[in-house]
């Protein structure tokens, strides 16, 4: 039996074996409206308005050097379809996105977590390199009504495009997909791009029902990552935003969706890659039409206005990552409009060439392998799929892999199964060496920060990364879904 044929009822005939429906039934208690409700009509959400600037969380502390503050997650009822009942989301300080932690190397840092969902939850520091007891990994929950305080200091060479979100087990999709995200920038006190005029754009997804409320996940979201019928910029629908009149700016955009993929393109208008995830390139790469940014990924832009002075929308273009069943097409979806016609220079100075420093792991002493998989049954005459690692599903109890403290390792991370998948794997920064497709191999034209690689179908990246404190880390598919039914695995590091 072909796959893709085997594959095509499962969109709505009761996805998985008995593990998957449970897990469905839960997800729906939490949830107002039943799987299968007709989605709102994706006209129905107004559009434009001058893109927001994310408000900063307040530093508590006055002492030079540290950052003290609390973030809070609880519901948020939000007026977000006129002529509909408000929409409940689960917000950090009462803000979509969460506030922006802004911090710098060298920082000592203490954020108060408090949790006023009816779910246990955690806090985590996405890419951060900070000790494992402080990340918020799935083993540290904290219960509804609890609090939790996470300490940390931020080393030199931190300084990077980072994000926070929640990461309990069996909870983390629901709890992003309903809203708890927020941008975390690391600045250096030596930035050469600090005076640059510069714009956060965090990109979110959103599913609603007919009735304006947050839809629960179906089969296909299970089975695909959950694409909802808007994306946001800044929790606004297709803003506006008004470029500097000097004709330069730095965007840092962050990928905080479920499972879009967004293939960035700004029509008439070349891309200049400046930063990753862990912070900036050693060198500006320019001329660049459409960058792809996979879930959970970050980047940094520089935008030119050249001598354009029109009004362009910045989209996200069509990808095709191998999504299984009976889905909608997709189309290229528009994320806000940039109003040129607000420049008034002419000419820009040349970036620097030297921007950043990504010097080279060296030499590593240890090879892992890291499989992602999948597996289709039919139990109980109902169809199933399992994502995988390494032929297992996640099981908090199992160690997968060990490493040690300070010790250079290559992994090799394969894609055995017939969609993309983004890797992630936490509490450290690293470099992609190479990518191999189709036989062919392929060096990286040059180094980079990341703490999550998008693999193609039948794809291999080897990667170098070491870990700096003992202690448990995790890594696992960015999908959130998949990650959910599986594809996840654990790292004692010692």
């Amino acid at each position: 039996m072909q796959r893709r044929t085997f594959l095509g009822g499962l969109a709505l005939t009761g996805l998985a074996g008995p593990w998957l429906q449970a897990w469905s039934a839960d997800t729906m208690t939490s949830s107002s409206t039943p799987p299968g409700l007709p989605l709102l009509a994706s006209d129905m959400l107004p559009a434009g308005g001058s893109l927001r600037e994310i408000p900063k969380l307040a530093n508590a502390s006055s002492v030079p050097g540290h950052f003290q503050a609390t973030l809070t997650a609880a519901p948020l009822a939000v007026p977000f379809i006129p002529g509909q009942a408000a929409t409940e989301f689960w917000a950090y300080n009462g803000g979509l996105p969460g506030p922006l932690i802004e911090l710098f190397e060298g920082d000592t840092v203490a954020i108060t977590f408090v949790n006023n969902l009816k779910q246990p939850s955690t806090i985590h520091w996405h890419g951060l390199p900070i000790p494992p007891e402080q990340d918020g990994n799935p083993h540290d929950p904290v219960p509804p009504g609890g609090r939790r305080t996470y300490s940390f200091n931020l080393p030199e060479g931190s300084a990077g495009t980072y994000w926070y979100h929640p990461h309990p087990h069996q909870n983390t999709a629901e709890q992003a997909f309903r809203g708890l995200a927020g941008p975390l920038v690391v600045r250096s006190r030596h930035d050469p791009l600090a005076g640059l005029p510069e714009r956060l754009l965090v990109v979110s997804d959103l599913k609603l029902d007919r009735y304006a409320a947050i839809a629960p996940n179906e089969a296909n979201d299970w089975m695909n990552g959950r694409e909802g019928q808007f994306a946001l910029v800044n929790a606004q629908h297709q803003p506006v935003l008004p470029f500097a009149s000097g004709g330069r700016e730095r965007w840092r955009i962050w990928n905080a969706c479920s499972a879009r993929y967004l293939q960035l393109a700004l029509p008439g208008s070349t891309l200049t890659l400046v930063g990753t995830d862990g912070g900036l390139l050693e060198e500006p790469q320019s001329g660049l039409t459409e960058y792809l940014l996979a879930p959970g990924q970050r980047i940094e832009l520089i935008i030119d206005a050249g001598s354009r002075r029109d009004r362009v929308e910045l989209s996200a273009n069509i990808y095709a990552r191998g999504k299984m069943g009976d889905v909608t097409p997709d189309h290229i979806m528009p994320l806000l409009t940039v109003d040129f016609t607000t420049v008034t220079a002419t000419e820009q100075a040349a970036l620097p060439l030297k921007l950043g420093s990504v010097p080279d792991l060296g030499a590593a002493a240890v090879r892992k392998q890291v499989v992602f998989s999948e597996k289709m049954s039919m139990a109980n005459g109902r169809h199933g799929v399992q994502f995988l690692v390494n032929d297992q599903e996640y099981d908090m109890q199992r160690i997968d892999l060990v490493s040690r403290v300070n010790e250079v390792e290559l992994w090799e991370i394969v894609n055995h199964s017939d969609m993309d998948h983004p890797f992630h794997l936490h509490g450290t920064q690293f470099q992609v060496v190479e990518r191999e497709f189709d036989g062919v191999v392929t060096p990286v034209s040059f180094r980079a920060w990341q703490d999550t690689v998008n693999l193609r179908s039948s794809e291999i990246v080897r990667i170098k990364t070491v870990q700096r404190w003992p202690g448990l880390r995790m890594f696992h598919c960015h999908i959130l879904e998949h990650e959910a039914m599986g594809m996840m695995g654990q790292l004692k590091v010692v």
